[in-house]
């Protein structure tokens, strides 16, 4: 317990984690200064060479497409503050107007699956759950989705230790088929057999998600101000034990994370119902379509044929609630903690971390897309079509960059560089509004984040059935091996080799940096 312990009393809300005052230091403008003095000597010894006659063209398309992404980035920048300054507030008010006229849930149900947890880690989350308890004073139920008995007699001793005064009660569902998604769903049937109650409130929480004080209160007070919403997710912070970078990297993903959410949820959705913790109306999870969209959910693909997902769960629960029209919200004064703890240098467990973020969001961006604008929302269907266009996009600027240093000017690449580190710079500050932290990495990380993101979406697109899941046992999916999966590994090779030759030879004849012979040059080649 003492590895985390000293973090529980500095854990902070939401809003106190965006509007900390004190990661402004001297030395973080210091850094921002030095920072800004390089970009400003890269720009005056910058040979201005970007509009010549044969660089014209390049310098067009990369100017288009850095004007289209930092347009959109801009457009949710916009859409986060109006959210987080005029409509939450909003909404903020009525929720805390109900809960203190008496409004309560009928019951507190936290849905937790784990597998094989630090014994630290899984007391800190039941520390947080047992002190909403107590400040709600809720009849609260902790469902355990188990795979081993280890999780189990950590979570029955600290009860029974911690949690005497309290009106709390824990079920334990053992899972008899391996797998996140099937603990899930066979807790969501002992709970249809329970009979939740018509306002019970259901939390769904990951075996390391650690809840922020007051974190209860804040999500479940929305519920009472409009009963047309269903689902809500929350803030969330890291504590990373790991590489320094890691750390880093993972603040920053945080901090586009919230803008994105707060920008999403002004259309009264999200591209996600975060599986470390995500509240649900009980209703829903009762129902047999939910629960087998949990437990079974299917891709059908024109390649890998019919196969189920592995991990990413947190993405069926959001997809059925777009087929139910279902209002979503992002509470970003409600705060989930989570531990990361990473062995080595952390490539390995990054890469991993793409592979699924990226194979979630593309085996379920296709379906809906599928369901249209009117289903979806414009603006949300868009962001899901942006999604899938932003990897191609990534890849062509620097591929335009390097081959028209290679072929037509050596010091184009110093002005590409340039440019990357003056952008990139210029939407950190953005960043950092949202961060808990300022870093003056989060420039470079971001552009990394950015080109690797978009490799391994690329990659995933093709190969949609490849699944692996670092938790819970080290799972992997795929087809089996046989003749069969050869054949196909094969033309998702090729596939995947053909997308990409075309796309860059395509951007490389059109900007110019290849040029198309003529027939009479290309005969007189042939003759000679």
């Amino acid at each position: 317990m003492a590895r985390l312990s000293s973090h529980y009393t500095g854990l902070k809300s939401g809003a106190e984690i965006v509007d900390a005052p004190e990661k402004w230091t001297m030395l973080a403008f210091y850094k921002l200064f030095i920072y800004m003095g390089a970009c400003y000597l890269l720009l005056m010894n910058t040979p201005n060479i970007i509009w010549d006659k044969e660089l014209m063209q390049v310098t067009l398309i990369l100017g288009i497409i850095g004007i289209w992404r930092f347009s959109w980035w801009f457009v949710h920048l916009i859409r986060s503050e109006i959210y987080g300054h005029i409509r939450y507030p909003m909404i903020r008010a009525r929720a805390d107007a109900a809960w203190n006229k008496g409004w309560r849930p009928g019951h507190m149900h936290f849905l937790i699956t784990t597998f094989h947890e630090r014994r630290d880690t899984t007391e800190l989350v039941l520390k947080s759950i047992l002190q909403e308890a107590r400040d709600t004073k809720l009849a609260t139920t902790i469902w355990l989705g188990s795979g081993d008995q280890f999780d189990e007699d950590i979570m029955s001793q600290y009860l029974k230790l911690h949690a005497q005064d309290l009106p709390i009660e824990l079920v334990i569902v053992r899972q008899n088929v391996p797998g996140k998604r099937m603990a899930i769903g066979l807790v969501l049937r002992a709970m249809s057999r329970h009979r939740l109650g018509k306002n019970d409130l259901v939390c769904f929480m990951d075996g390391d998600a650690i809840l922020g004080r007051g974190a209860v209160k804040t999500c479940s007070s929305v519920f009472a101000q409009d009963e047309k919403i269903e689902a809500i997710t929350t803030n969330e912070e890291v504590l990373c034990y790991g590489p320094r970078w890691v750390s880093t990297w993972l603040t920053m993903r945080f901090s586009q994370r919230r803008i994105a959410m707060q920008s999403h949820s002004l259309s009264n959705k999200v591209l996600t119902l975060t599986g470390r913790m995500s509240i649900f109306r009980a209703h829903h999870l009762t129902k047999l379509e939910f629960i087998r969209k949990l437990e079974a959910d299917h891709l059908n693909n024109w390649l890998w044929g019919d196969f189920r997902f592995l991990s990413g769960d947190d993405k069926s629960s959001w997809y059925y609630m777009l087929l139910q029209n279902a209002k979503m919200l992002y509470i970003p004064d409600a705060m989930v903690y989570t531990v990361e703890e990473i062995e080595g240098w952390g490539i390995s467990r990054m890469t991993q971390n793409f592979w699924r973020w990226s194979g979630n969001m593309l085996r379920n961006g296709s379906r809906a897309l599928a369901l249209g604008p009117k289903k979806v929302g414009f603006f949300i269907w868009w962001c899901i079509l942006d999604q899938r266009i932003a990897m191609w996009t990534m890849l062509i600027s620097p591929t335009l960059a390097i081959s028209a240093t290679v072929v037509l000017e050596p010091a184009y690449f110093q002005g590409y560089v340039t440019w990357i580190l003056c952008s990139r710079m210029m939407f950190s500050l953005f960043l950092y509004r949202y961060c808990s932290q300022i870093h003056i990495s989060f420039p470079f990380i971001l552009y990394a984040n950015q080109i690797i993101n978009a490799v391994v979406k690329v990659y995933c697109l093709f190969r949609l059935s490849k699944q692996r899941w670092s938790h819970r046992g080290n799972q992997s999916a795929g087809l089996e091996r046989n003749f069969s999966l050869g054949i196909r590994t094969w033309v998702a090779f090729w596939v995947t080799t053909i997308w990409v030759s075309s796309l860059m030879l395509f951007a490389l004849l059109y900007s110019g940096v290849f040029q198309v012979p003529s027939y009479p040059h290309f005969m007189a080649y042939i003759m000679s």
